[in-house]
């Protein structure tokens, strides 16, 4: 068949690129690690990061970034599987072209097996939001069963209770920039803990005091040392020291009048992103100001957004300058490091979470981890729906859309039965994964659900067949749907290529 013949290339290509992410997949999922041109290295297992790092040249993550990002940051978990879909679902219709059946009803029988299977996900979804404890267990389910597949798996239950704990905080805010986290090597990953109230890293001014009640914050991104001159070549000439003396009080003067401006704005704490110099501080400290020096933007960023102070750049205008605001303003000691706490009465409640650990490999890792799992809490904090996991839905899905595909006696059965067969191959590829046999357990896992067992799963610890909600293997829901709609969209557009142009 022509169609195959030329695309025969582009399937080969995402089956090496999808071969080469489904070995990360689930509990004990393997690592990849990836060493840049600049000798850079990472070691992960999370989906998005290999493939927005690995493949350069190929076609085929091209036509992932988009998918990639976009899932990556509204789901936040979950690329992995989205990518294995895919790719078990581009290798069944490889087999359906392969016996000339046309792309068009592969498409088609496609696309009716992901309208019928997001109905039957919403049949089999629950929700327990409004009985505030058991809401809470089930976070608490959700995050451990999100970091199964991570490195803080043997550490996952007190990760889980940080990062619900971190949410909660927010008090229905779902925006998880308000959660800041902190990397400091040194002890072990267990040793991570979770702070109240926006952690800057920085430290305050010397001579200052180091606890600041109903502190009014100005924020600033402003440069306090003389102005320069930008002409290239300038050069100015002096005969006498009398001369050089004038010019330096001049520019000291420039300095100190800025330093007046800034107190004219009623601030009692200075938080610039730039230098604060010795007699800037000096002078300042005199007044009762308390300075903090060479904060970093993205912390300046937060910490606007969360005091409800602007970010300034002058200070002419002090009427049109909103400062932020807090109820304390504290130097602390973390990790043997001075740091500023800004703590109490915050625009936007915040939290910082310290993570530990022994290199800085494992604290990206740890913090990829620790941001996949957030997002899935923001998530399910804005949709509370969930499902049971370890296998539960995905053998759910397959014998429910095997009974679908008997009603069609075309091409078009044959193709929902290939994507059901998909669905049941995330399974499989997860048990494979953790050197379990798959055909036995699957089978036994189809049985416990034909009988009615609606909350049977597996236990990978014991290769048995258990129930999800004694072991509290649960899913988001929203996860489950958008891996089947994004799924089926990709795979659309790359069966609907018929021609491949250099």
């Amino acid at each position: 068949m022509l169609y195959f013949r030329k695309n025969l290339i582009l399937f080969y290509e995402i089956k090496k690129v999808i071969g080469f992410v489904k070995s990360t997949l689930g509990p004990r999922g393997m690592d990849k690690l990836l060493i840049s041109k600049k000798g850079d290295i990472k070691i992960t297992n999370d989906g998005a990061t290999i493939l927005k790092n690995a493949f350069y040249n190929n076609i085929v993550k091209k036509i992932f970034d988009n998918l990639i990002n976009t899932y990556d940051n509204e789901i936040g978990d979950g690329t992995t599987s989205v990518s294995c879909l895919i790719g078990e679902l581009v290798s069944e219709a490889e087999k359906l072209i392969g016996i000339q059946i046309h792309p068009q009803i592969i498409i088609k029988g496609y696309k009716l097996a992901a309208r019928e299977a997001l109905s039957i996900l919403n049949s089999i979804m629950f929700s327990e939001n409004k009985n505030e404890k058991l809401f809470c267990e089930h976070l608490f389910d959700l995050a451990k069963t999100t970091l199964c597949s991570k490195i803080v798996f043997p550490v996952r239950d007190h990760f889980a209770k940080l990062l619900v704990e971190a949410v909660l905080k927010l008090n229905g805010n779902i925006d998880i920039r308000y959660i800041k986290i902190i990397k400091k090597i040194g002890g072990s990953i267990r040793d991570s803990f979770l702070e109240e109230g926006f952690i800057l890293e920085s430290k305050m001014g010397v001579g200052q005091p180091k606890r600041i009640e109903n502190a009014k914050i100005l924020i600033a991104n402003t440069a306090l040392d003389s102005d320069k001159i930008k002409i290239y070549g300038t050069k100015i000439k002096t005969f006498t020291l009398a001369n050089l003396a004038r010019i330096e009080i001049a520019d000291q003067k420039k300095i100190l009048d800025k330093c007046k401006k800034i107190i004219f704005h009623g601030a009692n704490v200075f938080v610039n992103r730039q230098l604060i110099y010795n007699k800037q501080e000096s002078f300042l400290t005199n007044y009762g100001i308390v300075s903090i020096e060479h904060a970093d933007f993205e912390g300046i960023e937060r910490l606007s957004l969360v005091t409800g102070g602007e970010i300034v750049s002058t200070f002419d205008e002090p009427s049109k300058i909103k400062l932020g605001y807090c109820k304390i303003v504290e130097e602390i000691m973390v990790n043997r490091e001075k740091m500023v706490r800004f703590n109490g009465k915050l625009k936007i409640n915040a939290c910082t979470l310290v993570i530990r650990g022994s290199t800085q490999q494992l604290l990206d890792e740890v913090e990829r981890s620790v941001h996949d799992a957030l997002c899935v809490l923001s998530r399910s904090i804005r949709d509370p729906r969930f499902v049971w996991g370890g296998g539960n839905t995905d053998i759910f899905l397959f014998l429910k859309l095997e009974n679908f595909s008997q009603k069609f006696k075309s091409k078009v059965s044959m193709a929902i039965l290939a994507f059901s067969r998909s669905i049941r191959n995330l399974v499989k590829i997860l048990l494979e994964n953790a050197e379990v046999d798959s055909t036995f357990l699957i089978s036994q896992l189809k049985t416990a659900c034909q009988k009615g067992n609606a909350k049977a799963c597996i236990d990978i610890k014991k290769k048995n067949v258990a129930q999800a909600d004694k072991l509290g293997l649960i899913e988001l829901f929203k996860l489950k749907t958008q891996m089947i709609i994004s799924a089926v969209e990709t795979v659309e557009m790359i069966l609907r290529i018929d021609t491949i142009l250099k």
